[in-house]
């Protein structure tokens, strides 16, 4: 998202002959908890347009290019755009589930802006990490929307995420070592997994060695890419096939490589 707001407000500049900042803050991006801030979210975002003006009304918001509230109503189609997945949670109908969805974001019109659709849950303090209570739940961590459970729950499995690559790294476990892991997986020199090209044997291996390192050995998809020569963006892709496989094959970095 850095890159894609960052080169953009470049051209936008460029364009209009301009400097400075184009957006106000900061990408922010939330873990949020789907029971019961999902549906909310959406409503919330979707009503971003009528907030600021830049529709008269919430009829006009129907069609409004740039949003993604258009194209769960059907008048945009967006291939990108998980559509059913919104929908699916008021009616298998299609039309009665538009119909349905679209009441309920006007009813959010009357809401107006909401300061507890954002993060929080937690407190952080000296002692660790607590419940917040009332006006508090602003201070939480605001990553996280949700409740309690679901903030310590997210907490603990990042803590174990990282307890795992730090151990990984303390074993001597390097891009090498997970080259040559790969390598032995899938029958191939190490040497390959640095090559390009589309044999349907290297390009799994390709995809599970992006998995393994950044998932499990806890490398940036910016540093992977460095050192496979290709985009950021071509390791994101490589990440998510390489997660499918590893999971079907039962593929993980044991604790110690020969």
């Amino acid at each position: 998202m850095r890159r894609l707001l960052t080169g953009y407000a470049v051209s936008f500049n460029k364009r209009h002959k301009r400097s400075g900042h184009l957006f106000q803050n900061r990408y922010k991006s939330i873990l949020c908890e789907e029971e019961p801030y999902l549906l909310e979210l959406v409503r919330y975002i979707h009503l971003n347009p009528l907030r600021a003006r830049l529709v008269g009304n919430f009829g006009l918001l129907d069609s409004y290019p740039y949003s993604g509230h258009s194209a769960v109503m059907g008048r945009r189609e967006r291939h990108w755009q998980d559509v059913e997945y919104v929908l699916k949670h008021f009616s298998d109908k299609i039309e009665r589930a538009r119909a349905l969805y679209r009441s309920f974001v006007e009813e959010g019109v009357s809401k107006g802006r909401r300061s507890d659709l954002v993060g929080g849950g937690l407190v952080r303090s000296n002692e660790g990490w607590r419940p917040t209570k009332g006006a508090e739940r602003r201070k939480g961590d605001e990553q996280i929307l949700g409740s309690s459970d679901f903030a310590i729950q997210t907490l603990r499995a990042a803590r174990e995420t990282w307890e795992r690559s730090h151990a990984l790294k303390i074993e001597g476990i390097d891009f090498t070592a997970v080259q040559n892991h790969v390598a032995r997986l899938f029958q191939l020199n190490p040497e390959d997994l640095l090559l390009p090209g589309k044999y349907p044997n290297r390009v799994a291996a390709r995809s599970v060695f992006c998995y393994l390192l950044v998932r499990e050995l806890g490398m940036t998809c910016t540093a992977v890419a460095k050192r496979l020569g290709i985009g950021q963006p071509a390791v994101s892709i490589a990440l998510a096939r390489g997660e499918k496989l590893a999971k079907e094959k039962g593929f993980t970095l044991p604790e110690r490589i020969k």
